[in-house]
This record gives C-alpha cells, structure tokens and sequence, in this order.
C-alpha cells in the first residue's frame, strides 16, 4: 500500500514548536479560504452506533455527523486507556470533539479496539486500520468524504495512531485511502525502545513485554520514514520528559523530510484529551494545524471561533 498521502503532499522539515503552550503552524491551505468560511451547521447530530469492522465486540465504531453531510471530513478518534481499558463512547473521550466538530461540518467518528491480553499493539494498530477502511468505505452513507479522513488518537490511542501513521503497511491489502494527516495527544509512546530500556511503569510491561524486536517493531520513533502524513504531536508541559521526547521525534521525521509539529499544552493528561473542543487556545492550536492539511478542513475551522 503507497504511503499515507503520498504525491499528496509535499514533504518538508519537521515544525519542532518550542513556545511554552501554543504553536504557531503555516498557514492555511488558501488565504481566500477564510473569506469563504462555511456556516456552522444547526440541528442534532446524526448518531450511528456499534458499527461493525471485525467479529469482535471490541471492533466497534460509533458514528456523529451533521444532518444534512456532504462531502465532510472526518476526524477519526482512538481512545486510550493503557492498551487494556478505556471505551469509544467516554465522555472525555468524544463529548466536546463532537460538540466542537460536528456544528463546523465534519464528521466524527470514534472507535473500540481489541485490548489486552487478547490483543497487543501491533494487534491493536491493525485494529485500527480495519476500522478506517470500513468507515472510508461506508463514509459516504453518513455525508463523508472518503478522502479526507484526519486520525487522532490519545494517550495508548494517541500511540497507535503515530504507529499507524508511520507504519501504514499495518493496513496489509486493506483497501484504505491515505488519510490527510493525524494528532497525537499525549502519546506516552513514541519511543517504546527508549521507554523500556528505562524506568518505566508497568502498563508498559504488559503491552510490550521484553522482546527487543518487538519494542522496535511497535515504536512510531522506529517507524519513521520519508513520506508519511502531517502529524502534530500534543506534549503536557507538566511531564517534560514526554515533550522532549515529542521532540526527537519531530526532530527525526524532519530529517527524513516528513513534516511532525510539537504542541506544548499546560494541561494534565486527562484534560488534554477532554479539553480538547472546549479550551480556546487549545483547540484554535490543533485546528491551526489542521487547517494545513485541506482545504476543505480549512473551509469549515473559522480563525479564532
């Protein structure tokens, strides 16, 4: 499979943002975009649940979208909850994405995946994979755009979406579409060799085990390679050694000529996933960043609303 958007995008240096908390990104696809902004859109979501990609009950997905959809993009989100907890319909998880998301015209769409013991996270990375092609396939039942998917993810979901992103051979033969780019918030993860080989808690234990191989096989750090999708990396400042790692990552895929930006946010690690939607100057940061990958994304993300 190409990789995530190759020959649609041009590959540049990495953005390593080293403000404080907000980041300051390129600008928008189009400047005469913003004059031609789309309204917001009125009316309750349309909500799809437990949709099915796989046999298990744990390859689910929910669906929210705008009433009258057409051609939207979505925003793919992956919870976390350390490999082995956590659940799509969270509060913290989906409420304020949606209420954020969903009035400005795109789609959101959240998923479950396989957890500990029965599954690891390359399992689980694949996991993910599956449910982005069955969602590109179905999208255009719901007013999406199969074409314009952005993945986010947070905390273990924040891990498996920089894996996939760096590694879409996970997907196999799966008939995906390259995604626009992706966020990871507050992955906790990108460099599973440099984790393990340090103190560490034991979550990372049970997701990792001590395989060598397998630690370079699921780390995004390790990943890395020339031609992968945009990606903005969310970092607390209150844990500076997950923000310092966060750059060495950015640092790395720069080298290679992929484009990674570094967002600092002085929020904890739950917040940085349930703020998000919420917190102005949070959001406007995330959505300055995804402003640069579309320009129907761009359209539909009003500066400063």
């Amino acid at each position: 499979m190409p990789r995530a958007g190759q020959g649609a995008r041009t590959a540049g240096l990495a953005l390593i943002v080293i403000g404080l908390c907000r980041a300051s990104f390129a600008e928008p696809v189009t400047g005469a975009a913003r004059g031609n902004a789309r309204p917001a859109v009125h009316g309750e979501p349309r909500v799809v649940r437990n949709v099915r990609y796989g046999s298990d009950i744990r390859q689910r997905f929910d669906v929210y979208a705008p009433p009258d959809a057409k051609g939207a993009p979505v925003i793919f989100m992956v919870h976390g909850g350390g490999w082995a907890y956590g659940d799509k319909s969270a509060r913290g998880v989906t409420a304020n994405k949606v209420s954020r998301w969903v009035p400005r015209g795109f789609i959101v769409i959240s998923t479950n995946y396989r957890m500990l013991p029965k599954a690891d996270p390359l399992e689980q990375a694949k996991d993910i994979a599956r449910a982005v092609a069955v969602a590109q396939q179905r999208v255009a039942s719901w007013g999406g755009d199969p074409a314009k998917f952005i993945l986010m993810g947070h905390s273990a979901g924040g891990h498996l979406v920089a894996l996939l992103n760096e590694s879409p051979s996970l997907a196999g033969e799966l008939p995906i579409t390259p995604w626009l780019g992706a966020v990871s918030i507050e992955s906790g993860a990108l460099d599973v060799v440099e984790i393990m080989r340090g103190r560490h808690a034991r979550l990372y234990d049970r997701a990792f085990g001590r395989d060598t191989a397998y630690w370079r096989a699921a780390s995004p750090m390790h990943a890395l390679a020339p031609g992968a999708a945009p990606m903005l990396v969310v970092c607390s400042i209150r844990r500076p050694a997950g923000c310092a790692r966060s750059d060495r990552f950015a640092a790395k895929a720069g080298a290679l000529g992929s484009r990674v930006s570094v967002l600092r946010e002085d929020l904890s690690h739950a917040d940085a996933d349930a703020r998000l939607g919420v917190d102005p100057g949070y959001t406007n940061a995330v959505e300055a960043f995804m402003r640069t990958l579309d320009l129907a994304v761009d359209q539909r993300l009003p500066v400063g609303q």
